[in-house]
């Protein structure tokens, strides 16, 4: 039988397991994720476990790929400039949904078009106007997003000006009613919007682990996880990256299922950068209808119905002054742990730390470092020269913060040079005091105790330090993390169903002082068990399911269940469309073509089911399916007025699904 590999690029680690159809997991292997060139640790993961398998590349018959690249650009705000093209829309739009906070100034062009209801044009297409703003801008952005009224009932604007940009850039464009057949035009701009940025991070992803196979002597089929779970080919995932939002949460998912054989759990997975939890329901994830949320950004991508925070071992480790008090935050920025860089930098982290230990004022920027990521990136003809410089200045060696910003200005420029993915902050992180209490061995420990005693040299308006020693703090952040993913896990199940009047926070507090009052007693208790993954959950989920009075699960391998999900799953997609009434008494059908007219109802849906049916068929063969099976679903919404049934709407879809091609 066929070996299945399995691949999580995380913004940490890259995980790789080797899979028998017939035995199982026989290998899996971690490596630290290279940002500069994914390749790097991806190539060495799977170098370690073929050899560990003792397998031949040649033996590899199916290759799948999960991410949180495109989650964790999301939430920390990264992604390239773009160009939004709105049809029949006018400028207030764009308060709608968010859409004018996820444009970030990002320049906008607003074209008469756009259908109505019924999928007839309002007016031509303003084809000039779009041609001069196109001259315009010029190379300025990286990618284009189209977003036209009422799409979804005819895409003739929204592909004609696509055709009009392809002229004039060799840019990518995305067009909403490809990735969205609901209404709402502002949440489909919105997410046409989020797609475009993410495209070059997930084309360079897709592009160099592509050849990296090739060169390995791995002919097998590549194929992407979406954020539902199920698998697209990764030349489908290159044109639609945000159909792998939550691609790497989905795949823990479908990988917590497979490890645990629990059928019903909460399954939190914590990496470096995010914690995602989500339900298990008989054995599958519960998807979210509404659209899955990430970053604050409501998108129209069917995925897990996922609670994700910006709360990782690598997350940020702050003092934040709360009136009197100073208090520890994480997240939710990530950052490269001070002990890792000190591994790669030995000499240049002890000598500034040292330095910095030896002066009696406390700055900001102690402690805290500055390294340019170093990938190509369409970012770079957009930057500005200060930006330039102080990239410039990172291309050699990461640089101390005290050094590298000396004035106001500079902290801008580093701020969008870190947004925009190119540079990262070091500094003191979950996984240094993990290291400090020798919970994890792997880096320089002697950089992370520095680090950490510069750190609790912070003090509130008192003069009251936050922590007496290293070792001190890195209880406090361990501890920070345990009471901060409680409360994830807590916020997580009331999300649907709140207790009206109480918060997470509040009932962990209720519980934890009722420990102490002579007269009252309140205790809280999960009614599901909590499956914890991550290469750090055996540090924090046992206490955690300790607080909130269920069991830990944390299965074989959990270190590496997104890269398991990512190879034990399915294609699976589907297609949509609609039929409603026209004012001759006919029907009108609705899909991804010109809508159609029929005489009677039994004609149009006769009609669309061939046509989704031939779509969705399709669709699953493009996106790697090998033996497709379909399912058509057909739900009518009536009306009851004056004792009549009158029809409103039939909404019909398609279901394809299948295991993916597998290289014999």
């Amino acid at each position: 039988m066929a070996l299945l590999l399995g691949i999580d690029t995380g913004g940490t680690y890259t995980d790789a397991v080797l899979l028998d159809e017939d035995d199982g997991i026989i290998a899996s292997a971690k490596s630290l994720t290279t940002r500069q060139d994914f390749s790097i640790g991806i190539g060495k993961s799977v170098s370690r476990v073929i050899e560990d398998a003792k397998a031949q590349p040649a033996d590899i018959g199916l290759v799948s790929l999960s991410t949180t690249l495109a989650t964790n650009a999301l939430v920390e705000g990264q992604g390239g400039r773009i160009c939004l093209v709105l049809i029949g829309f006018d400028d207030d739009a764009l308060n709608r949904n968010g859409l004018r906070d996820a444009l970030r100034g990002d320049p906008v062009i607003f074209l008469d078009g756009g259908h109505n209801g019924q999928g007839e044009a309002l007016c031509p297409l303003a084809e000039d106007k779009l041609a001069a703003e196109l001259d315009a801008l010029g190379g300025s952005v990286s990618a284009f997003a189209i977003a036209g009224l009422f799409t979804i009932r005819n895409p003739e604007h929204e592909l004609r000006a696509r055709d009009i940009i392809l002229e004039h850039s060799a840019n990518s464009v995305t067009c909403s009613h490809e990735l969205s057949s609901k209404l709402d035009g502002p949440r489909r701009a919105l997410t046409s919007v989020l797609n475009a940025r993410l495209i070059n991070l997930i084309h360079h992803l897709i592009s160099s682990s592509e050849v990296l196979f090739k060169e390995m002597g791995i002919m097998a089929p590549l194929m992407v996880v979406q954020g539902d779970g199920a698998l697209i080919a990764a030349e489908v995932a290159k044109i639609k990256p945000i159909e792998t939002i939550l691609s790497g949460p989905a795949a823990s998912l479908v990988g917590a299922a497979y490890l645990s054989g629990e059928q019903n759990a909460i399954v939190s997975d914590i990496g470096g950068t995010t914690t995602d939890v989500a339900i298990l329901k008989d054995g599958s994830p519960r998807l979210d209808p509404d659209g899955a949320t990430v970053g604050g950004w409501r998108t129209m991508v069917e995925a897990v119905a996922i609670y994700t925070v910006g709360l990782g071992g690598d997350s940020e480790v702050s003092a934040v002054k709360t009136g009197m008090e100073l208090e520890l935050a994480l997240g939710p920025r990530r950052l490269v742990p001070v002990s890792l860089l000190a591994t790669d930098y030995p000499e240049l982290v002890h000598g500034t730390l040292d330095s910095q230990l030896g002066r009696d004022r406390q700055q900001e920027s102690y402690g805290r470092f500055a390294l340019a990521v170093g990938r190509k990136s369409a970012h770079l003809e957009t930057l500005s020269e200060m930006e330039r410089q102080l990239l410039e200045a990172l291309r050699e060696r990461p640089q101390p913060l005290e050094k590298l910003l000396l004035r106001r200005r500079q902290h801008n420029a580093l701020e969008r040079l870190v947004s925009s993915g190119l540079v990262m902050i070091s500094g003191l992180t979950p996984s240094d005091a993990a290291h400090i209490l020798g919970l994890h061995n792997t880096w320089d420990r002697d950089a992370a105790e520095k680090a950490a005693i510069l750190f609790t040299r912070n003090r509130d308006v008192r003069g009251h330090a936050i922590a007496a020693s290293a070792p001190d703090l890195a209880h406090l952040i361990m501890e920070t993390v345990v009471r901060r993913s409680s409360e994830t896990l807590l916020e997580a199940a009331l999300a649907k169903d709140p207790l009206p009047g109480w918060n997470a926070e509040m009932l962990l507090k209720a519980a934890t002082l009722s420990d102490h009052h002579p007269y009252v007693n309140m205790d809280i208790a999960l009614r599901l068990p909590v499956i914890g993954l991550g290469a750090s959950a055996h540090l924090y989920y046992p206490e955690v399911a300790k607080k909130l009075g269920t069991t830990a699960v944390i299965p074989d391998f959990a270190g590496v269940a997104n890269a398991v999900g990512a190879v034990v799953g399915q294609v699976r997609l589907t297609v949509s469309a609609s039929i409603s009434p026209t004012e001759n008494d006919g029907f009108r059908l609705f899909h991804m073509g010109d809508p159609l007219d029929f005489r009677t109802l039994a004609e149009a849906v006769l009609e669309a089911e061939k046509l989704l049916t031939a779509d969705a068929r399709q669709q699953a063969l493009e996106a790697g399916a090998g033996d497709v099976r379909t399912r058509f679903e057909r739900h009518d919404n009536v009306a009851h007025i004056a004792g009549q049934e009158v029809f409103v709407e039939s909404l019909m879809q398609v279901v394809a699904f299948g295991r993916p091609r597998i290289a014999r």
